[in-house]
């Protein structure tokens, strides 16, 4: 039986599992699956999220960045507004969170139209989860117990999907800080506990 390419897409990860398990696919790993689909698409997608907003330039303080507009129509700034990055952990899943900072603190409060704040309005409870990944923990402690291939071929198809995000935010923000585990550092921590990671700080 072939396995998979260390490439491999959603789509393909999707089509081995079903090969390898006679099409029995656990509910689990559906709602997994179904999560990094959502993510998979985030960007093409006709529905919004807080990282297609943040991403927007028309949210960003366009005078407090020196911002221009090249021929093209595209926003070029002078001066890259900052943010700070954590990986959460819990009981839902995994999630993105996104902090403004300003001289050097992470933004945790509403501001609204604020001259020092890199964008016009940030509201903590719209804007500071970028995206989540439903189930992941559940599936983790469940891919290293009894998992197979095409288990830990999608916890690295979330990690490196989820880097690749961070990496676009990257292109447009100075990210002066990421903070918690990465999906492949939890799924670490997971192993280097033996499975055993309830109930601990992360």
């Amino acid at each position: 039986m072939s396995s998979l390419s260390p490439q491999a897409n959603l789509k393909e990860i999707n089509a081995y599992k079903k090969k390898i398990n006679w099409g029995d696919v656990s509910a689990m790993y559906h709602i997994f699956s179904s999560s990094l689909g959502d993510l998979d698409g985030i960007l093409t997608h006709g529905f919004d999220s807080a990282y297609k907003q943040v991403l927007n330039p028309n949210s960003w303080n366009l005078t407090l960045l020196g911002a221009s507009k090249s021929p093209d129509g595209s926003v070029e700034v002078k001066n890259k507004a900052q943010i700070s990055l954590r990986h959460e952990f819990n009981d839902m899943g995994y999630e993105l969170h996104c902090y403004p900072v300003i001289d050097g603190i992470n933004v945790t409060q509403s501001m609204i139209n604020k001259g020092n704040c890199p964008f016009n309005t940030w509201l903590p409870e719209n804007t500071q989860m970028l995206f989540r990944i439903n189930s992941l923990v559940a599936f983790s402690i469940y891919s290293f117990q009894s998992g197979d291939e095409a288990d830990i071929a999608l916890l690295k198809f979330a990690h490196y999907k989820v880097e690749e995000l961070i990496t676009i935010l990257s292109e447009s923000f100075q990210i002066v800080a990421v903070k918690g585990y990465s999906i492949a550092e939890f799924y670490q921590e997971i192993a280097n506990r033996n499975g055993n990671i309830h109930n601990q700080e992360n």
